[in-house]
């Protein structure tokens, strides 16, 4: 189950019987099916603050959390990116009849420095967009979104540094904020098509946006 955090409440009260229960009823049916199954539950949600503010269950809270995976923001954890590219160079060759070999080292980059707010789910987005639009061996740079070429020029020695020191002590928060507003911008509120851009749903957007108290219009 994905963004378990976004469930209304009326669908929190049927999950919690059927955890209760391991029985369902299909619509329409007239008996309840057994089944015998395990549940991974998944949210960019902080749930427990979800409860302690009423917007979800503390029963069925309970009842998924029997263990906890905590998966890191891509942005921490940049070793993954050049693997997980890789992966869906291959996917998308299969899937799209190509030959594609990977990323010049200017593309790879861009890949590497970008902050992926939109985690993994942004980063296969924007690798099979660049695919589609690539009739060459290699991934070059133009092929990439315009928010990742907008970072600007390989470093010059001591240029990261004066960067730091220009921006101040910006948060991640702060910095997704940031990149949220410019999408939005860009596609002038249109939240489906930043939601696209960005690899998340309109509804953990929506949430972004409430959280962040970012301008949409």
């Amino acid at each position: 189950m994905d963004e378990i955090g976004d469930m209304k409440p009326l669908l929190q009260s049927k999950i919690l019987r059927f955890l209760e229960t391991q029985a369902f009823m299909r619509v329409g049916g007239e008996r309840e099916i057994k089944v015998d199954v395990r549940i991974i539950a998944a949210t960019n949600r902080d749930l427990e603050a979800l409860v302690r503010g009423g917007d979800f269950r503390k029963d069925l809270y309970y009842r998924l959390k029997v263990m906890v995976v905590e998966m890191p923001a891509l942005r921490d954890r940049p070793e993954d990116i050049p693997l997980l590219s890789n992966l869906f160079v291959e996917e998308n060759n299969r899937e799209h009849a190509k030959a594609i070999k990977g990323f010049t080292e200017e593309a790879k980059r861009l890949i590497a420095q970008y902050p992926w707010p939109g985690n993994v789910r942004e980063l296969k987005n924007v690798i099979e967009r660049a695919m589609i639009l690539t009739d060459q061996e290699w991934i070059t740079p133009d092929k990439l979104p315009f928010e990742l070429r907008e970072v600007g020029p390989p470093e010059t020695p001591g240029a990261r540094e004066r960067e730091m020191e220009a921006l101040g002590d910006f948060s991640l928060e702060q910095m997704e904020k940031l990149h949220i507003s410019r999408v939005l911008k860009r596609f002038e509120g249109n939240k489906s098509k930043a939601a696209k851009l960005l690899g998340i749903s309109r509804a953990t957007l929506r949430e972004k946006i409430k959280r962040y108290q970012v301008q949409d219009d």
